[in-house]
């Protein structure tokens, strides 16, 4: 009798994932250029050239992915954005294509763990990729998703920390170490470093933000957001760091460009 219990727990959260969410249009995006220009400034810094592939990755994730809101209506913009914080990553990878998400949830805001997003408290989830019966699902806050690619952003973007745990995850476990991306003889110095500067994070000599000292595989996604949203300022304090995340994902923001 007992095993029925999560069997139902699964069902209603399902019904009511189909009762508020609003499947996007897969019509195609004309002006898809425009919103890149107007709202990512990663795809603004690339070469005409790059510019091209980044345009093809995007619509090749729009393609393989489902874009979903749960109480709201998903745009174009939401679609750029939540492809661009896919894309972004995986940008110096020639065919990458993700194989562990399928669908996206955009909510209007920060949620709890219960995946509820109006009234009561603990609502301070922004996003999280599912496990279990969620798998192959990610849920991302819209104004989280936003607030990542403003001009106020400064060194976070909750849509790529997502998609950067979805990277960690494909070797088998999230925990912070990317073996299939990052040669194995940077492997043992990549879990040194970590060590190291979660040590310095929690007595506060380091301005990475405390949330990466939760533990690996928050300190992997934490200092990806930095790497790309503030290439400069983290290669000028974290020369070593910057050093083995640009081995991991192929790219050099704030000198040469991506390798594809």
């Amino acid at each position: 009798m007992y095993y029925l219990v999560p069997v139902v727990i699964v069902i209603v959260v399902y019904l009511l994932f189909k009762k508020n969410r609003h499947k996007v249009s897969l019509q195609p995006m004309p002006a898809l250029k425009k919103l890149l220009v107007q709202h990512i400034n990663y795809y603004n810094e690339l070469t005409d050239e790059d510019k091209a592939v980044f345009e093809h990755k995007i619509s090749t994730f729009l393609s393989d992915v489902n874009i979903e809101g749960v109480g709201l209506t998903v745009t174009d913009t939401d679609r750029v954005m939540v492809a661009a914080s896919a894309v972004i990553p995986i940008f110096g990878f020639k065919d990458w294509r993700y194989r562990n998400v399928t669908n996206v949830l955009l909510y209007p805001d920060t949620f709890d763990k219960e995946f509820a997003y109006e009234g009561g408290e603990g609502r301070n989830i922004m996003g999280m990729v599912g496990s279990g019966y969620m798998n192959g699902q990610m849920i991302l806050s819209r104004r989280a998703l936003e607030k990542g690619f403003s001009k106020n952003a400064g060194k976070e973007n909750t849509g790529i920390h997502e998609f950067v745990h979805l990277l960690d995850k494909t070797d088998g476990a999230t925990d912070g170490i990317p073996e299939g991306f990052l040669q194995h003889e940077y492997v043992t110095p990549w879990v040194k470093m970590m060590h190291q500067e979660i040590h310095k994070i929690e007595a506060g000599k380091s301005d990475i933000g405390i949330y990466a000292a939760t533990n690996e595989a928050e300190f992997f996604a934490v200092t990806s957001e930095y790497f790309f949203e503030k290439p400069h300022q983290f290669k000028a304090k974290h020369p070593e760091l910057y050093d083995m995340l640009s081995k991991t994902f192929g790219q050099d923001p704030e000198g040469e460009d991506a390798i594809h």
